[in-house]
């Protein structure tokens, strides 16, 4: 009897080997790979649970419900992904740079492509809500030399804790959105406002399955880059305010101690009208390190 009559029939304590021997020998490498490993663990995982049949059925119940919420604007399962660390999980293993090289995160469900690419200095706040922010920085490479014709890319969150995206109709079209250049000393600068911690969509069933864990939904205020240019490493990640009550319970996992920045708040007349300000406001000053796209 050869290996596959020898699976051939179901049995528990071997049911992980009787499906992956089910693979034909023209099944793609790494697909195979890859399932076999799935499939070892998830039986792992049913067997250890021991499993109901009335829990194995609310969880079918759960994907299900998990893929009826996706819309354009809405990924249920990357939300999911994101609750569960695998997305940060993902990330790390595959964007694992040098030391003093800047460290990503996660994109999040709510990156638009092709925002209005603005001078720098621009205010990306359409909406005129919030608390003045001016972001400052230079873009090196991993010896400090500057890096210019890099773009960036940001977006965040208005004041009232909502993308655009989730508000249309309500926020202006690309509100708190832009892609701005670095300069040829790497600098760039543009004006926005003090982001805010806020809850991930939790009207679905992954907010339920954060309640039932008595988990909650909030993300630690953050704003969003991808950070480019070709000859080195595509960087997407955050940079998070240090007085956030939520650093620590980031509903996503993606603070890292390295993005973490200094705000300062400016209680100064005169800059303020300089930036077109009304008055005191918010500065941080950020500086990215990339690395070349080989190493």
């Amino acid at each position: 009897m050869n290996i596959k009559q020898d699976l051939g029939y179901f049995e528990e304590a071997r049911s992980a080997e009787v499906v992956n021997a089910r693979a034909g020998p023209d099944a793609d490498p790494r697909l195979r790979a890859v399932v076999e490993m799935l499939v070892r663990h998830l039986h792992a995982f049913v067997k250890e649970a021991g499993l109901t049949p009335d829990e194995w059925m609310a969880g079918i119940k759960f994907l299900t419900e998990t893929g009826h919420m996706c819309t354009e604007w809405r990924q249920e399962f990357i939300l999911l992904s994101d609750v569960l660390g695998v997305s940060m999980l993902v990330d790390a293993i595959n964007h694992q740079r040098p030391q003093g090289a800047t460290e990503n995160t996660v994109l999040g469900p709510f990156h638009v492509e092709n925002a209005p690419r603005y001078p720098n200095g621009a205010n990306i706040c359409l909406d005129g809500k919030g608390e003045p922010l001016v972001v400052r920085g230079r873009v090196v490479d991993i010896d400090g030399r500057p890096i210019e014709g890099v773009s960036l890319d940001v977006w965040a969150t208005n004041d009232d804790g909502f993308y655009d995206v989730q508000q249309q109709g309500i926020q202006p079209d690309f509100n708190l959105r832009g892609i701005f250049t670095t300069e040829p000393d790497g600098s760039y600068w543009f004006r926005s406002v003090k982001p805010r911690f806020y809850p991930i969509p939790a009207d679905g069933p992954v907010g339920r399955l954060l309640a039932a864990l008595d988990r909650h939904p909030n993300r630690a205020a953050h704003l969003h880059f991808i950070v480019e240019k070709p000859g080195f490493e595509r960087v997407v990640t955050h940079i998070f305010t240090p007085d956030c009550a939520y650093l620590a319970e980031d509903a996503v996992f993606g603070v890292k101690r390295s993005l973490i920045a200094d705000f300062r708040h400016v209680d100064d007349p005169e800059a303020a009208k300089q930036l077109g300000f009304p008055g005191p406001f918010w500065e941080v000053e950020w500086n990215f390190t990339l690395v070349p796209a080989e190493a």
